[in-house]
């Protein structure tokens, strides 16, 4: 099952056709309400069991989705899934995956293709439910990683996650950052919030004006935290104003002052529209996917 976004999901779901799940990607995919009898009585009685379940009027809801992404290992394909939060994600604990997750899982799949540095430890910082430590252990079997999180409920997750795809390099941390971490790093990811969110749910809030916060803490993390010619590869949201990409002008600065190479990509312009009516975004054009990839150079 692929996860969509959650405006997207909506659009689908309230279709008439789609009020009740008939099948296994209606009921754990899509998160729509379900007769027992549309599951199998062992499958149904452990839902029950794990307490994943909730009434609903019409029936039952999975309090769980599942969804898969395919990662590219050693020049063959596999399939992993993931448990995240139930649709929609409106706790502060919500455990979110969507595009911004397979957009992710992009940026790694491809740096780790072209990186020619040795990685012995690696993190990932906000780990939500594991994708980028789990994609990073797959290609690194001899790397220590580092799931790290300060939501207990994604660890929770992540740690099911990883045991389900049977990885035995990750060790599951809670830590702010990495503020409860000891030693350096050969390579930091991070896919961090970056909206504005009057609530400041933690999974979606990302701090500061724009909601970068965030995002420049974690490149500060780096520059303290990284090995020499270790790297940062930062999957954010950016806010546009203007045609000014304030971030990344930030971001430069800190990089320049300390001796870092990057490269910073725009690669989706137009992400989260609907935010654009938010009182946060009234001066924004626009809220674009970024990718930056830093390193720190060995002298």
């Amino acid at each position: 099952f692929t996860t969509i976004s959650p405006a997207s999901h909506e659009k689908v779901n309230n279709r008439p056709e789609n009020a009740m799940a008939n099948n296994l990607a209606g009921i754990f995919g899509w998160n729509r309400s379900f007769k027992a009898d549309a599951v199998e009585a062992t499958l149904f009685d452990l839902m029950q069991s794990a307490k994943i379940l909730t009434k609903t009027e019409n029936g039952w809801k999975s309090l769980l989705r599942v969804s898969s992404i395919i990662s590219r290992i050693n020049f063959s394909l596999k399939e992993q899934l993931f448990l995240h939060s139930a649709y929609p994600t409106t706790s502060n604990e919500a455990v979110f995956f969507g595009p911004d997750t397979y957009r992710f899982a992009n940026a790694i799949q491809h740096f780790l293709s072209t990186n020619n540095q040795t990685i012995f430890r690696a993190v990932d910082i906000g780990t939500g439910s594991g994708v980028g430590a789990v994609l990073l252990a797959q290609a690194l079997p001899v790397a220590e990683i580092i799931a790290a999180d300060i939501n207990h409920a994604a660890l929770n997750l992540a740690r099911i996650n990883v045991d389900t795809a049977d990885i035995h390099n990750i060790k599951i941390v809670h830590s702010d950052l990495l503020n409860d971490i000891k030693g350096n790093f050969d390579l930091i990811i991070a896919n961090p919030p970056y909206l504005v969110d009057e609530a400041k749910r933690t999974y979606r809030h990302g701090g500061g004006q724009l909601g970068t916060q965030l995002s420049l803490d974690i490149v500060d993390v780096a520059i303290q935290r990284l090995n020499p010619s270790g790297a940062l590869l930062l999957y954010t949201g950016v806010a546009i104003v203007d045609g000014h990409d304030a971030f990344l002008a930030e971001v430069e600065t800190k990089l320049k002052r300390a001796g870092f190479t990057f490269h910073y990509s725009e690669i989706d312009p137009d992400i989260f529209g609907e935010e654009l009516a938010s009182a946060a975004y009234n001066k924004a054009d626009r809220i674009a996917a970024v990718v930056l990839t830093a390193r720190k150079q060995t002298g």
